[in-house]
């Protein structure tokens, strides 16, 4: 494979411009995105559960049956963008979760809850893999980590924001139309994804050819740069779309990408539920607000961290390590949580597999964007995150369940780290293969200088 090209000054400039035009938006949308995805973990613990009369089991199912929905379809969903467009497609994606998200405020009972969760992850299959695609088509692989690190900290925003946001809604919104709080929520945090769906359609440009936005050199260099990459990556690898399906790589890879998934999710659907459990174990009393704010505090680390790490990976040109490392070290705090004698030490190991988890993620997708393109990054980055998120299924059900047998937290939290020190063993296993090719060079050309 061609040596990858460290842009100029000038190629710099492109890139920013480019990142200032299009990573807030997406960071937006993918901020509503997870809150839709997880708002049902704040629901839980805060009157859902007991209005409709679910175990930890039950709840757990209802969580992860989304991922289910969203398995079946992730593939043709991101095959579909890469044909029609990412402009038109997340347009689309956004106003059909939207209204399954919406409608969420009006579930009767357990059963119409876990038909309107698989409906859900129906609505919003492609979403995440097709970002991560369209990335592809706007930044080269070098500077590529620290782009998906920028969209990525929707991920510990939202959980940190969404978790006093959600806590807001529940408390002031009871009572509101006839609502229960936990009602209100899925009501008001439903109706943004329909809402800019409609920006989506007008603002996103599909490719840097159409960047009008773009002087004709900036747009003529970026274009340039993105070929030239993208022309290496298939004469080194050759790789198709059969073989980006079918491959031990891609499979290797989204099993590492489960491990992270499960902790994520894991922490996400149950980080309420443990804090809420703060008050039996020791004895300390929040409201739903404060229980929001510490929540709040691992995700707020989490999202500094992220990006400082993803532009140290982009630096040193070094990809298998910064997704093993946060993994191991996630894994290892995690179970430990819940056996530390006060609620500051056992939040600060939560916030330490917190940071773990949002560390991984961001370099992680820079591994297969690295020797996939076309239509075969579009396959093989979307049945990545499709088995991958199968995790998103069972990191809530399994947990649950643990929680329902055992009559503790504990024995779910071991199963969280024991996956995430799995996948870090297997990233480092498949090192040799994934080792980023980014060695430093000069570029030879730049757009144009005013």
């Amino acid at each position: 494979m061609e040596q990858a090209e460290v842009p100029s000054a000038a190629g710099n400039r492109v890139l920013g411009k480019v990142a200032i035009r299009i990573m807030p938006f997406l960071a937006l949308l993918y901020f509503v995105n997870y809150l839709d995805r997880v708002n049902i973990g704040f629901a839980g613990p805060n009157g859902m559960n007991k209005e409709l009369g679910l175990t930890a089991t039950a709840f757990g199912f209802a969580s992860g049956i989304f991922f289910l929905g969203y398995l079946i379809l992730e593939v043709p969903s991101n095959l579909a963008l890469h044909r029609f467009g990412a402009r038109r497609w997340i347009a689309r994606i956004m106003i059909t979760w939207g209204v399954v998200a919406t409608v969420m405020a009006f579930v009767p009972n357990p059963a119409t809850l876990v038909i309107l969760r698989f409906l859900l992850g129906v609505a919003e299959a492609g979403f995440f893999p097709g970002i991560i695609l369209y990335l592809t088509y706007w930044f080269p692989a070098a500077q590529r980590a620290k782009a998906v690190a920028l969209f990525m900290t929707a991920i510990p925003v939202s959980s940190a924001l969404g978790s006093t946001l959600s806590s807001l809604l529940i408390v002031n919104g009871h009572g509101v139309f006839g609502l229960a709080g936990w009602r209100f929520m899925f009501l008001v945090e439903g109706i943004p994804a329909i809402l800019l769906a409609f920006v989506t359609w007008f603002y996103l440009t599909d490719r840097p050819e159409k960047a009008n936005w773009l002087t004709d050199d900036e747009r003529t260099w970026l274009v340039a740069e993105l070929e030239r990459e993208r022309q290496a990556k298939e004469t080194e690898h050759h790789w198709t779309l059969r073989k980006a399906l079918t491959h031990p790589r891609i499979l290797g890879l989204a099993f590492v990408y489960f491990a992270i998934a499960y902790g994520l999710y894991a922490l996400g659907f149950f980080l309420p539920t443990i804090v809420a459990g703060f008050g039996q174990q020791f004895g300390t009393k929040l409201s739903v607000l404060q229980a929001g704010l510490v929540i709040a505090v691992p995700y707020a680390i989490a999202a500094v961290v992220m990006v400082v790490w993803a532009r140290h990976g982009d630096r040193t040109r070094e990809r298998t390590w910064h997704v093993a490392l946060p993994m191991l070290i996630g894994g290892i705090a995690i179970p430990i949580a819940l056996y530390l004698g006060n609620p500051y030490a056992a939040m600060a190991a939560v916030t330490v597999c917190a940071v773990g988890v949002c560390a991984a993620l961001p370099t992680f997708w820079a591994l297969p964007s690295s020797f996939l393109a076309g239509s075969a990054a579009a396959g093989g980055i979307a049945l990545i995150n499709s088995l991958g998120n199968v995790s998103g299924f069972a990191a809530p059900y399994i947990t649950g369940w643990l929680r329902d047998l055992t009559g503790s937290q504990r024995t779910g939290l071991w199963v969280v780290g024991a996956c995430m020190v799995a996948g870090a063993l297997l990233a480092i296993a498949l090192g040799t293969k994934l080792k980023s090719r980014e060695p430093s060079a000069v570029t030879t050309e730049s757009p144009a200088t005013d």
